[in-house]
């Protein structure tokens, strides 16, 4: 399916125009601009020339134009540039509560470095509050900067009466202009501003490339230092190809200003029109009279934007500003303008482009009224509606992934601590030392042992999802060295949004796993849920004198680990789409295993320690082994086996939020080698779906217990660590 975009607020196409005028730069006009020769000479005109272009849709003249490497080094450059050019002047800056992150940011540093910063609010409408800007000014404010268009909402600033307040006190004034220019006239006579940025991937330009616009006579601080390019403003061997591609696209901007604007403003009008027909109760969220003519930022009431977002398969867009995709954090821009945690986290940005047609409109419509309706309260039910198991992506219906999605370990520890424990003496084991399973003795030699595990998909494959939700809570049962009896489905299936052979390829693929393990699935639970998730209760038995436990490392035990990490990196991959066929068949295997090792080796080896690693990841369930236990461990970061491509993917971004919760977790009690990569510290973080067992076993015999896994067929099991007496950091990673 060709994908509908609706993202162009993020990020917009290159125009074949742009392409074309690049490709002399490309490969033949390879000259330095600052080379007095022919090809250095051709190189400096074509820059020049661009620089021009520019100026022609700022309005300005070309020697107020600096090259950069786009907007955020703009905004860098302009409000560092004016704070460390005015010291002597006074220390205060001016901003707005729903800047990008590209000026908060520095705003957040320059307060670190003892300058002031003063917030002005905004209204509902996500418009400043013009009395409260001119009641911050002070007599050493030194520089006000505002946003001309907001990039979630697109609200227009009055940027004209800014300006005005601005002269009046003699403060410079700048202005974030990349989500305006191109959209709506940006003139920097008529707006009067003193600085404005603006990114080339913004109006159909190279990504990587931008301006800022410095009016005559103002004197501001160098950003980048070096040689004297750029007028002796910014140091740095002009990137001629980038440059022509600004140009060109600055151009076109103008020229076609007022037709890509009509263009726009009907095809994301037509949206709204379509989407508030089927669904009345959305909002608007922003100003629709002083908007952006392409930007659209509506509620779903009462449904997680992530969800619809996940479902609408074909169409690219939003849940907030883009350059937030991979946070779960609520949108600073919505909190301003009064919507609650609720409403922003059901709110997506929609923006059209000057490209999107009325067609792609009403396709992309049907798609996300088709999604977020049957989600929101009240909706009629599609039961049975919504296509067959061959052809669904379960990732594209949740928006955490497996066991990724569990709590933050730190909130979950707050709310166990406040619940009481039982002394009765037939409890063997319950949640005191985080262990996998509960245990109930039974009579001398018999001990009951029950766990529970569920999760959201993590691959698409319905059948394949069941199976290692059936594994996974196996494991549980495993790492206490019992035996499975019967397990218990647990089920909460959207049936509004898929249809039920669905979830008989999930209760069949499960079952697979079941078999292999020797043991039945005797009924279970369901509930209908906007969000798919699978898992099993499981029970099982064993002596009691052989329960294994998270408590029980000893100094001088060796740790072993039974399966390669990296699932939770892998899955991400996978729900992007870049997953490619040969890993996809390894994670498939990694996670439908059974950790079955020790229901077969707990009686003739000596394990002193054992748990299972999922979403805690590997740190965090060593981090409960050895706090449990008493005793410190050193991990041996070379030793850990890894999923094969894991790196490759961790390279790409494809880290889930739980696996960065993990490490931000654990870091207070690890103490790193000096010099440890950061890709290296993420994947012993990352969060686990069905991961292996960690084993802490005497040194002396964990060589032959490690043989016995590996005959089993956990043959990339090995031995990653020892386990050391307490100590002030509970583990070392060499």
């Amino acid at each position: 399916m060709q994908t509908i975009y609706l993202d162009y607020n993020a990020t917009t196409p290159l125009d074949p125009a742009v392409v074309e005028s690049m490709k002399p730069a490309l490969s033949h006009l390879f000259g330095n601009p600052s080379s007095s020769h022919l090809l250095g000479i051709e190189a400096r005109k074509r820059v020049e020339d661009a620089r021009l272009q520019v100026a022609g849709l700022l309005h300005c003249q070309p020697e107020e134009i600096v090259f950069t490497s786009g907007g955020t080094e703009s905004n860098n450059h302009a409000i560092k540039g004016i704070a460390f050019a005015s010291t002597q002047s006074g220390k205060h800056i001016i901003t707005s509560t729903i800047e990008h992150p590209a000026t908060l940011e520095v705003c957040r540093y320059l307060q670190q470095q003892g300058y002031e910063i003063s917030y002005v609010d905004v209204d509902s409408r996500g418009i400043i509050d013009l009395d409260e800007l001119e009641s911050a000014l002070r007599e050493d404010t030194i520089l006000i900067t505002v946003m001309h268009a907001n990039n979630e909402i697109g609200s227009i600033q009055p940027i004209s009466e800014i300006s005005q307040l601005a002269r009046k006190h003699k403060i410079p004034f700048h202005t974030d202009a990349a989500q305006s220019a191109g959209k709506i006239p940006v003139d920097v006579q008529q707006l009067g501003v003193d600085l404005l940025s603006l990114a080339g991937h913004k109006i159909y330009g190279p990504k990587g490339i931008g301006a800022l616009y410095i009016r005559s006579g103002l004197t501001i601080e160098k950003l980048i230092h070096g040689a004297d390019h750029e007028r002796n403003r910014r140091a740095g061997t002009e990137n001629v190809p980038q440059i022509i591609g600004l140009g060109k696209a600055c151009e076109i901007a103008e020229r076609d200003l007022d037709i890509n604007r009509q263009t726009m403003q009907m095809t994301r009008d037509a949206l709204f029109d379509s989407i508030r027909e089927s669904i009345p109760d959305i909002q608007w969220n922003g100003d629709p009279e002083n908007c952006l003519p392409n930007t659209l930022s509506l509620t779903f009431p009462g449904v997680d934007a992530q969800l619809i977002l996940s479902g609408m398969e074909g169409v690219a867009a939003s849940a907030g500003a883009a350059c937030h995709a991979e946070h779960t954090d609520i949108s600073h821009v919505l909190s301003a303008i009064g919507l609650t945690a609720e409403q922003s986290i059901g709110t997506i940005r929609f923006s059209t482009g000057k490209n999107t047609t009325l067609e792609e409109i009403r396709a992309a419509s049907r798609i996300i009224i088709d999604t977020a309706a049957p989600l929101m309260t009240g909706s009629r039910s599609r039961s049975g509606t919504a296509g067959d198991a061959t052809r669904v992506k379960l990732t594209q219906f949740t928006h955490g992934l497996g066991c990724a999605c569990k709590m933050r370990p730190q909130d979950l520890e707050q709310i166990l601590h406040k619940i009481p424990l039982s002394d009765h003496p037939d409890i063997l084991v319950d949640a005191r030392n985080s262990d996998d399973a509960t245990v109930w003795k039974m009579d001398d030699r018999t001990a009951w042992v029950q766990s529970v595990d569920f999760f959201t998909p993590v691959v698409d494959d319905p059948f394949t999802f069941g199976a290692i939700a059936a594994a996974n809570a196996l494991s549980d049962i495993y790492a206490m060295g019992a035996t499975p009896l019967f397990g218990l489905n647990i089920v909460a299936f959207p049936v509004k949004r898929l249809a039920l052979t669905v979830l008989e390829e999930i209760l069949q693929g499960a079952l697979s796993i079941a078999e292999k393990a020797g043991i039945y699935i005797l009924g279970g639970h369901t509930i209908e849920d906007n969000e798919l998730k699978y898992g099993m209760v499981v029970n099982g038995r064993c002596h009691p004198d052989r329960i294994l436990l998270n408590s029980g490392a000893q100094p001088g035990d060796s740790l072993i680990l039974t399966k390669p990490i990296g699932t939770g990196i892998m899955t991400t991959a996978l729900k992007r789409g870049l997953l490619a066929v040969d890993h996809y068949r390894v994670l498939v295997e990694v996670m439908t295993g059974l950790n079955d090792h020790l229901a077969k080796l707990n009686a003739r080896f000596q394990i002193n320690a054992c748990t299972d690693v999922t979403g805690f990841g590997l740190l965090g369930h060593l981090l409960e082994m050895v706090r449990a236990s008493k005793v410190s461990a050193e991990l041996k970061a070379e030793q850990v086996p890894l999923i094969n491509g894991v790196r490759e993917y961790l390279q790409a971004g494809t880290v889930p939020g739980g696996t960065l919760q993990n490490l931000a977790y654990t870091g207070p009690y690890l103490q790193w080698k000096e010099g440890t990569a950061e890709n290296i510290k993420t994947i012993l973080a990352d969060a686990q779906t069905s991961g292996g067992l960690l084993i802490s076993s005497p040194h002396d015999k964990a060589g032959s217990l490690l043989d016995e896994i590996r005959k089993g067929g956990a043959t990339e099991a090995t031995i990653i660590g020892r386990v050391f007496p307490a100590s002030d950091f509970p583990i070392t990673i060499t």
